[in-house]
């Protein structure tokens, strides 16, 4: 009985135990955050899933290393609401040394509970830039855009306590600083040069929760670093503008390969696995679809050299509409959005010579003379075993025929085929020196 008691009393004490270590792990834990890429759907997502599972486990903070040249407005939004509801604090990092927080990453630095920049990086350049279209809007629409930008980046400066008037500078002059610079101007809250030196300066550090003040510790604290899932990482990758580009000339080229040689299936599956890729990518590009019609009707123009006597010009026209298709196709003065010319010239290139060598690839085959068949057999010369005055037999390739002839033709003469009749009856005409002939002809052959 006593043994009983006793370790009913251990396993209490066992599973009683469990939430109190489960909760000081958590309330040690920093979650840490690596983003080096334009800020997309697929990254917004991933940030606000952690905020918001940092926040279920109670943890300490949420520290998002920064490296961005911007991205879109809607991702950015989503981000920032996160940071601003989250219950824990969030630190942004805008590191390592070299890296910057640029457009969309500026007010993500912003929004944060504390904005640290690592020396050497740089913030700023905020200016919106229209997403999407084909030619920019109006100005009337460009300056709406422009005022809710700077009112939402003076929004969130007001909100953080931080420089406001050089917040809207950012936006609307699209003015870049330094660290120090940020640092003197009320901009960050601190230089780190590492992750360590940041969370030794930031111990002891004031935020503000439902108007109360709060004191960050992190002394004691644990980074946890947590990185994409391979789903996502594949998502991230393939919104790359290059990335999305190869996908698209790969589906052109699988599905043209599938159409031109039907059955293979392999071709075809792979070119529509990469179009959906594409598709998915250019729904957070700024596609020109003047581009993307370009490049359709460089692929047009490749199909119709098999059937259209054009001595090449056809082939020439394709090639520069894939050309002048491909520099249209990212509409964006944005470097980050838009594709490497050495990308496009090499891809224009191996693409020109895939179609030009499966173009010519069919000519050939179209051209070639039947081999097989009764049409196979016009050309084949044989011997004439009887006399023929308008019809007879003849023997060619081993077997025996019946023929006919316009001319008589007498028993053992050269023949040579002219045509198959109905009933796969011979036409022939006489010839000379058929070994010859049927020499030539099988080296020809």
């Amino acid at each position: 009985m006593r043994k009983t008691v006793l370790f009913t009393i251990f396993v209490l004490i066992l599973f009683a135990g469990f939430p109190v270590c489960n909760g000081c792990a958590s309330e040690t834990t920093i979650r840490y955050l690596n983003i080096a890429s334009s800020i997309n759907p697929v990254v917004a997502s991933f940030v606000t899933e952690q905020i918001k599972i940092a926040n279920q486990n109670v943890e300490r903070a949420i520290l998002i290393q920064l490296d961005t040249p911007g991205g879109l407005d809607t991702a950015m939004r989503n981000i920032i609401q996160a940071e601003l509801n989250s219950r824990i604090p969030v630190v942004v990092y805008v590191a390592p040394p070299g890296g910057r927080a640029a457009s969309a990453g500026t007010l993500i630095a912003l929004a944060a509970d504390f904005a640290v920049m690592a020396p050497g990086t740089n913030i700023g350049a905020a200016h919106p830039v229209a997403i999407g279209v084909v030619n920019q809007p109006d100005s009337a629409m460009m300056e709406k855009v422009l005022n809710d930008a700077a009112a939402y980046a003076r929004s969130l400066a007001q909100k953080r306590g931080r420089n406001q008037d050089w917040v809207e500078r950012a936006v609307r002059e699209s003015v870049s600083i330094s660290a120090q610079e940020a640092l003197a101007l009320s901009v960050i809250d601190l230089i780190a040069a590492n992750t360590e030196t940041l969370l030794q300066q930031l111990d002891g550090s004031k935020y503000i929760r439902d108007g109360e003040t709060r004191i960050f510790y992190a002394t004691d604290a644990i980074l946890e670093q947590v990185a994409m899932n391979w789903r996502q990482k594949i998502l991230n990758a393939v919104s790359n503008p290059n990335i999305a580009y190869l996908l698209l000339m790969l589906g052109i080229i699988g599905i043209f390969f599938e159409i031109s040689q039907p059955g293979v299936v392999l071709p075809g599956a792979i070119g529509a696995i990469a179009l959906l890729l594409a598709l998915f990518a250019f729904s957070s590009l700024p596609i020109n679809y003047v581009g993307v019609l370009l490049i359709l009707l460089a692929v047009v123009l490749f199909i119709l050299e098999v059937t259209v006597v054009s001595y090449g010009m056809l082939t020439v026209a394709g090639l520069i509409a894939m050309a002048l298709g491909s520099l249209m196709l990212i509409d964006s003065s944005e470097p980050y959005l838009q594709i490497s010319w050495a990308v496009i010239a090499a891809t224009v290139t191996v693409c020109g010579g895939f179609f030009l060598i499966a173009t010519g690839m069919v000519i050939r085959t179209q051209r070639r003379p039947v081999t097989s068949g009764p049409e196979g057999m016009v050309g084949e010369v044989g011997e004439a075993i009887e006399p023929i005055d308008g019809k007879g037999r003849v023997f060619v390739h081993g077997e025996f025929w019946q023929a006919c002839s316009d001319q008589p033709i007498p028993t053992g003469a050269g023949i040579e085929i002219i045509q198959v009749m109905d009933g796969l009856r011979l036409k022939v005409k006489e010839v000379e020196n058929v070994s010859s002939n049927e020499t030539a002809k099988q080296e020809e052959d």
